[in-house]
């Protein structure tokens, strides 16, 4: 199974990688479907039904919105954000859609869109069905989806979750394991940045892979920006209030002080920025999520703004190495806060980036290793409790608290020399088993945790 780092770092919208990113995918996928097998045109009605934490927590997540828009044929990378709000209440206050983008539809959201809030689908807690009908309600088609985090979707007809990613090329430096990584270093005198983009040359050439990661480096910059600049009130119903703008003012206001431990409300206000546009709805890049999609670009822009000597090389260093690590949890457990909790989320992006800072720091890959363990070793067991099923609370500060945490994994393991207890491959399969034995109400249900305790949530949480 090869995954390149360009399958973990999408481009995609706010607020969720695996109920908005995914369901987008998966609908604009059926859509498709129907245009190719030759039924397009016979189709009057599609029911999408949402399953397990798709159906728990999809409306929190923007989930209605994101099938709408792919059942007309829209990608999250390139819709136009400005005109969403304004499509999805044409869809409904009009009662149609024109699927695939070209052909009209009726469409009745009380009865074509269906949460089960109750029941689940095999393989994935994230489960989808789409069906098609035609004039005399004779089904034409039905296909179902999963959505396994980070914007991957998988077809229903997979027999395992396991079955994620049907690519079978071969790759020049083949890994499942780090121990198999820091062999490979070690034998072929290679970093593991080196490795990994001599992986991805199985898809395209090395300069086309450095050009498209500082692509995505400006779209996670650019989303700081946008984080910063923006205010107001959250949507959803919560009323939470965004704070980066108003943090950015009080940073730069007191900009001479001597505070030794101000770079990390540096570090927190870049990933407050980041998912306060996600939580908006806004353009982030799924890292390897969109819950969790604050960690990285928080740590990297520490790495350029407060590390001497920091480059662009280093920018495509740090997300060649916070990829190789992230594809041992894709392959090995899992980044979807539905199947093992939020320590698939921000568990696995805080070993991503105390990784990726400790190569760019210039550590050993043992050393890497070492940091990428520290980070997941103290986010074990971490639930995904959302209060109203938003990506807001506690979700927005959790990326603050995984960055300054994956700094922290990075200089530990800096001061050391690569040897270490807990090996990174141990820590992983042991965030696996956490969350195979973790309760269904701590995986993004909103049915446990601080989503049942804050008792000023309000009843009815409207779509974000």
């Amino acid at each position: 199974m090869a995954i390149s780092a360009l399958d973990l770092f999408k481009i995609g919208i706010g607020p969720s990688s695996s109920h908005t990113v995914g369901p987008m995918l998966a609908a604009a996928q059926f859509a498709a479907h129907l245009r190719d097998v030759g039924v397009l045109s016979s189709v009057t009605r599609v029911v999408a039904e949402m399953f397990g934490s798709l159906g728990a927590t999809g409306k929190g997540h923007g989930t209605p919105k994101a099938v709408l828009l792919g059942l007309e044929g829209e990608n999250p990378e390139s819709i136009d954000l400005t005109s969403i709000a304004a499509r999805v209440a044409n869809i409904r206050e009009n009662h149609c859609l024109n699927l695939c983008g070209s052909h009209r539809i009726n469409y009745d959201h009380e009865t074509d869109f269906i949460l089960h809030r109750r029941k689940s689908l095999p393989f994935h807690p994230n489960g989808m069905t789409f069906s098609a009908f035609d004039e005399q309600s004779i089904s034409l088609s039905k296909k179902t989806f999963y959505s396994v985090g980070g914007g991957f979707v998988i077809d229903g007809n997979a027999q395992s979750a396991d079955c994620l990613i049907e690519d079978s090329r071969k790759l020049p430096y083949e890994f499942d394991f780090g121990a198999e990584i820091l062999t490979l270093c070690a034998v072929h005198n290679m970093t593991i940045a080196e490795l990994m983009l001599a992986n991805e040359s199985a898809w395209r050439p090395a300069a086309a892979t450095r050009a498209e990661l500082l692509k995505l480096w400006h779209f996670m910059k650019e989303c700081i920006d946008n984080g910063i600049a923006n205010s107001g009130i959250l949507p959803g119903g919560l009323q939470v209030p965004r704070r980066a703008k108003h943090l950015h003012l009080q940073l730069v206001a007191r900009s001479e002080s001597v505070d030794p431990l101000a770079v990390l409300d540096w570090v927190t206000l870049y990933a407050l920025a980041v998912n306060e546009e996600n939580a908006a709805g806004g353009r982030v890049v799924t890292a390897p999520t969109n819950g969790a999609a604050g960690i990285i670009p928080a740590v990297l822009n520490y790495y350029l703004e407060f590390v001497p000597g920091a480059n662009t090389d280093g920018v495509v260093d740090f997300l060649l190495t916070a990829a190789a690590i992230g594809i041992l949890y894709k392959k090995n457990a899992s980044i979807s806060g539905a199947e093992v909790g939020c320590q698939g989320e921000i568990g696995s992006a805080c070993s991503m980036a105390a990784g990726a800072l400790t190569a760019v720091l210039g550590g050993t890959p043992e050393q890497v290793e070492n940091a990428a363990e520290i980070g997941m070793e103290h986010n074990l067991g971490l639930t995904c409790d959302p209060i109203g099923g938003l990506v807001q609370v506690p979700c927005i500060e959790r990326n603050a608290m995984g960055s300054i945490k994956a700094i922290h994994a990075s200089r530990i393991a800096l001061h050391g020399d690569g040897n270490h207890f807990v090996s990174l491959d141990k820590v992983i399969k042991t965030m696996r088993k956490t969350g195979e034995d973790m309760h269904k109400h701590y995986k993004e249900t909103s049915r446990g945790g601080l989503a049942t305790q804050v008792l000023e949530v309000p009843v009815n949480i409207i779509e974000c």
